[in-house]
């Protein structure tokens, strides 16, 4: 079981659970998860916590490869009212902003999020360090460079082996500054072949040694649409089949576009798990 401090709500489970995608961004790399009003953002949200998600994740940066980085004003005036519109019509959700910059990160909690899910894990930004200081949950994520360059840095030795050490030497580092909650995320897509990303995927388990909730986000990305040939728009079908991969590779956090498909798939597998 999993317990999380946020603001001084606990979020606490035993069996996995879903993280609801909504971008506020117009550049997204799967349409159906671009929201451009305040009425798309609020439908979309109460659909997702009606269909079961634990946590709503809103973002304002794309981070698909070769995505430019806009202006952190750009992307607070993007999120900062998204997060005060979800938190005041759904006091009861909880919601994680999507950023690795510190100055979004840091306007977003004093708007009502409360978990921070940084993709780049950065140090330089150090979200980490904001974390700790206002007690909010972290997530780290493993990634190389930045959207704009990571695919170019793929080059691995043991990814597997690599992939562990890094969040090692990150679990230390956050237990030092005096972090209390910090789930991890591979960073399926980040830096990452598709061969990588499903080698990842086949050995996640081994993430489960640390003792850290452990996200998955693989919805609709590259490495089913490209496998399959189809669109991004296409791929709810391979996606959870690897939803259910990671399930049962230890995942307890799935991080989706399609809530209602991957607590399907949650209920199913726990099914099988128990059988």
């Amino acid at each position: 079981m999993y317990s999380l401090n946020c603001k001084g709500r606990l979020l606490s489970w035993e069996d996995p659970i879903v993280m609801g995608i909504l971008n506020m961004t117009p550049d997204s790399f799967y349409s159906g998860s671009r929201i451009q009003s305040e009425e798309k953002l609020i439908a979309q949200g109460e659909k997702m916590l009606a269909d079961g998600a634990a946590i709503l994740d809103l973002g304002g940066l794309s981070s698909r490869p070769g995505a430019a980085e806009i202006p952190v004003d750009e992307e607070i005036r993007r999120v900062v009212p998204a997060v005060q519109l979800l938190a005041g019509r759904f006091p009861a959700a909880f919601i994680s902003v999507d950023s690795y910059r510190y100055k979004v990160a840091e306007a977003a909690l004093e708007a009502g999020a409360s978990i921070i899910n940084d993709i780049g894990a950065s140090k330089q930004e150090n979200l980490a360090a904001l974390a700790a200081s206002k007690g909010v949950p972290y997530i780290c994520m493993h990634m190389r460079g930045n959207p704009a360059n990571m695919q170019n840095l793929t080059d691995y030795e043991d990814i597997t082996r690599e992939i562990l050490d890094y969040f090692i030497g990150r679990k230390d580092e956050c237990i030092r500054m005096g972090l209390r909650d910090l789930i991890i995320d591979p960073g399926f897509g980040f830096a990452k072949t598709t061969a990588q990303n499903f080698l990842v995927l086949k050995k996640m388990k081994v993430l489960k040694m640390l003792g850290l909730p452990v996200l998955a986000g693989l919805s609709r990305k590259a490495t089913v649409y490209k496998t399959l040939g189809i669109k991004p728009e296409d791929s709810l079908n391979g996606t959870t089949v690897l939803h259910t991969l990671a399930l049962e590779q230890g995942a307890d956090i799935l991080r989706v576009h399609d809530v209602k498909e991957a607590r399907e798939a949650i209920r199913l597998w726990k099914s099988y798990a128990s059988a």
